[in-house]
């Protein structure tokens, strides 16, 4: 049952707001956790996660501290390099086309491996991304790409750890409760009118957090901020983020800020319903195409595969999947590179074709005009530069010469049967633009003043990502700005209470 007041809310049950709801309470307050969905759906995107989590490490001692259950042997035969705050940095600015907040990029990177080392202590266990960031060369997996390690359990054990930790801590998380509106009182946020079991409560709270995802989830946002055709797109994960913390802070006066126009958009299964599916998670995802080349209904290629590390394009060639004819497209791969493909490629839920020949393949591309794709094929094919050895673990400069639309590194010749397809689409991850927050978390007015009594963490906060994202900075983020807007809000409640005694 609902309380009537607390002395920390917060709204949403992901990772950002766990971590929020675990920094407020290491003050000894009293911490209430609303989550909208019912508990089998609870968690908003992190559920429907792979896991990743990108931090600034400086060799493999970081990466032990972490994961000490890492063995000699598994040591001995990885490259796990290093990846310090400078190269962090520089992916950021460098993704982002250096729009990225400057204030909120120093947290998340300077803070992520503290933090990471902190959610350990909650119970939370990591491990090696082996399968999906690391290819065995000569009997050493080599890690690339600046991301290396991922929560036990991708995102549903990342949740299990937290929640069964929030059990130890005595936070107390609501499913089924849909905060419909802040309580504002002399300006300040005294807490939210709450929606469970069909009737409206009033929830009184020294602080609020926000911390319940963007507004990918809803059509007519997306289709008002995003641009026409972002209504067809795929939601990869909750259908609960619809943008209802935001709305609900932009209804007291809060300042928009980001990237509104922006989002995480990747290359999704064709066929996937229209929000994410727990029994599938994140396998309808298609983050292979690197080996291979995408064909649009037109039977041309329209974007270079190899432009960099699949996790640093990967956020963005959803939007470009989904401005071709059709918002499809078609990955296509021979049998040189079949061993390559990541596990989502093994699902059943899966639109494929295969083929003994390219003639057969192309034919078989439903909505494709076959022909011009199998000249497109021969025309890629002839400009490999099969002089460049083939490496899967650094940007091989293995390109094409003379074509439209190049490929600058990991081209291989599409000629070696069986021949594989993949149909994809766009799916929307989340949104870039959101609420404008101080370097404590707080939320800003459109006077650029701090609004008392409110936070907010996670995919809400806007200013850090802007047309692209480097992969495994969400859960980092969400981690680094939960903590810290749960600490403030912890704080302001524990001086309140004190000044009260």
């Amino acid at each position: 049952m609902l309380p009537s007041e607390t002395d920390v809310l917060v709204i949403g049950a992901g990772n950002a707001a766990l971590a929020a709801a675990h920094a407020a309470r290491e003050h000894g307050c009293r911490v209430v956790v609303l989550e909208r969905a019912p508990e089998a759906e609870a968690g908003g995107n992190t559920r429907f996660t792979a896991g990743a989590i990108r931090f600034a490490y400086r060799g493999v001692d970081d990466l032990v501290d972490l994961m000490p259950d890492l063995t000699p042997e598994e040591l001995a035969v990885t490259d796990f390099g290093s990846y310090p705050e400078e190269a962090f940095f520089d992916d950021m600015g460098r993704i982002t086309e250096y729009r990225t907040d400057p204030d909120l990029c120093e947290l998340l990177v300077n803070r992520s491996r503290a933090t990471l080392l902190w959610m350990k202590s909650k119970g939370i266990r990591f491990a090696p991304i082996w399968g999906r960031q690391a290819f065995k060369v000569d009997g050493r997996f080599t890690f690339w790409g600046g991301l290396t390690v991922e929560a036990s359990g991708g995102g549903p054990g990342l949740l299990e750890a937290w929640t069964a930790s929030a059990a130890r801590e005595g936070i107390a998380i609501h499913y089924g409760a849909r905060a419909e509106s802040l309580i504002v009182e002399e300006g300040a946020v005294v807490g939210a009118r709450v929606r469970q079991g069909g009737r409206t409560h009033p929830l009184r709270a020294t602080a609020v957090v926000l911390a319940c995802g963007g507004f990918e989830a809803n059509p007519e946002w997306r289709t008002r901020y995003l641009g026409p055709g972002w209504d067809l797109a795929k939601v990869r994960g909750s259908r609960f983020n619809t943008g209802e913390g935001i709305r609900m802070a932009l209804e007291i006066g809060a300042a928009p800020c980001g990237n509104w126009s922006g989002c995480h958009a990747v290359g999704w299964e064709r066929n996937a319903p229209e929000f994410g599916d727990l029994a599938v998670g994140d396998h309808f995802q298609k983050h292979s195409y690197p080996w291979g080349i995408m064909l649009n209904a037109r039977g041309e290629r329209f974007v270079d595969e190899g432009a960099d590390f699949r996790n640093y394009t990967y956020a963005k060639y959803g939007r470009v999947i989904l401005e071709q004819p059709g918002q499809f497209a078609w990955q296509v791969f021979d049998a040189k590179v079949s061993h390559l493909l990541r596990p989502e490629y093994r699902i059943k839920e899966i639109t494929k074709v295969t083929a003994d020949t390219l003639e057969e393949l192309c034919a078989r591309l439903d909505d494709v005009d076959a022909g011009r794709a199998l000249e497109t094929i021969a025309a890629y094919n002839d400009a490999v530069r099969t002089d460049v050895p083939f490496d899967p673990n650094v940007k091989d400069g293995r390109g094409t010469q003379g074509l439209a639309v190049r490929k600058s590194h990991w081209a291989n010749t599409i000629d070696t049967p069986p021949f594989e397809a993949y149909a994809v689409t766009c799916g929307i991850t989340f949104t870039f633009g959101g609420l404008r927050i101080d370097r404590q978390g707080r939320v800003l007015d459109k006077d650029l003043e701090t609004i008392p009594g409110l936070h907010a963490a996670g995919e809400l906060v806007g200013g850090l990502f802007y047309f692209n994202y480097p992969g495994g900075t969400g859960l980092m983020a969400g981690s680094v700005f939960g903590r810290l807007a749960g600490d403030t809000a912890g704080a302001s409640a524990q001086a309140a209470a004190q000044a009260a005694e």
